[in-house]
């Protein structure tokens, strides 16, 4: 009895010292953001000292906001633009990793219609939503003289698409690709905006630079855990997350969890470029220097921002993770 109580005594500091983090993601939980849930479920952010609440994101919900106005610790930002978006109107937060050195970003075009690479679509009316009009849209404009005369409406319904063998309409690369496949029992053509040339490093953890400058233990155990959490999740038995992932959305579905993941795991969404040498999460002061001269180039943004302020390398490329 005295052992088991100096056991549990033992255990208890790290129980009620685990400090509380909000995290937000950009949208609803799917095999996508399964690392977050694995770290959530296997107990990997308990070990690092942290109680992790992921709350989930949609079409109604703006994250980045909430992150603004402290009701998050940490979010996800989409994309390299939302990034620069803080610079450009000095707004105090910025990137701390990476977890997608690939944009999972597609366009969908329905086979044996002759839209079967980027090139072949210049010209042709293309569904994509808002704020893809203010991102990598203007890497296609830039590399493959597409206008804005082309843009159609994306309202997250693939009905339409469905309905016309000529649309196109853009996707994410483990998502829609397998809900046309089960409703219309075609393979549809899949293109990977980071095929044609598409730098932007995607699916960015952001918080504050306060939160940076007074706790940077905290944000050096949150990056570290959900690191550990995505190889997890990628290389491990990934039921854990995945039993979190639906339970937070229904919509989920075994196979279509599995799709997600595969798509990840094939096309190296995290794990390839630099992040095969220093860990998942992986950036570089040089790639974040080649993406802002091309969208300032495209006149995105102005000459002469200081695109160091958008990010740290302070807690990645440090193989947090690596072999587990």
């Amino acid at each position: 009895m005295r052992r088991l109580l100096a056991a549990v005594l033992t255990l208890l500091p790290c129980a009620v010292h685990a400090e509380t983090v909000t995290f937000g993601l950009d949208w609803k939980a799917e095999a996508e953001y399964g690392g977050y849930y694995q770290a959530v479920a296997t107990g990997i952010y308990a070990k690092h000292g942290l109680d992790v609440t992921v709350k989930q994101g949609g079409p109604q919900v703006n994250h980045t906001q909430l992150l603004l106005a402290g009701r998050l610790d940490y979010n996800i930002s989409s994309n390299s633009f939302l990034a620069l978006n803080f610079v450009k109107e000095n707004i105090p937060f910025r990137t701390v990793a990476s977890m997608f050195q690939k944009d999972p970003s597609v366009l969908i075009a329905h086979a044996g219609q002759g839209n079967d690479t980027f090139a072949a679509l210049k010209g042709k009316p293309i569904m994509i939503s808002s704020d893809t009009r203010v991102g990598w849209w203007n890497f296609l404009k830039a590399r493959f003289g597409y206008t804005d005369a082309q843009i159609r409406p994306y309202t997250f319904n693939l009905a339409p698409f469905l309905s016309d063998k000529t649309a196109i309409q853009q996707g994410f690369l483990g998502s829609e690709p397998f809900s046309i496949k089960e409703t219309a029992h075609e393979e549809p053509v899949v293109m990977l905006v980071a095929d044609a040339g598409f730098t932007g490093y995607a699916s960015l953890i952001a918080t504050s630079d306060k939160r940076i400058r007074e706790n940077p233990d905290q944000v050096k155990r949150f990056i570290e855990a959900s690191i550990e959490g995505w190889y997890s999740y990628l290389n491990g038995d990934p039921a854990p997350g995945n039993a979190l992932i639906k339970k937070e959305n229904p919509e989920m579905t075994d196979a279509l969890m599995a799709y997600g993941r595969e798509s990840l795991k094939k096309h190296g969404i995290l794990d390839s470029g630099d992040a095969a040498k220093d860990g998942i999460g992986a950036m570089a002061a040089a790639r974040w220097a080649a993406f802002y001269a091309s969208v300032r180039d495209q006149g995105i943004y102005p000459a002469g921002l200081d695109a160091t302020k958008a990010y740290t390398l302070q807690f990645v490329n440090q193989k947090a993770g690596m072999g587990k």
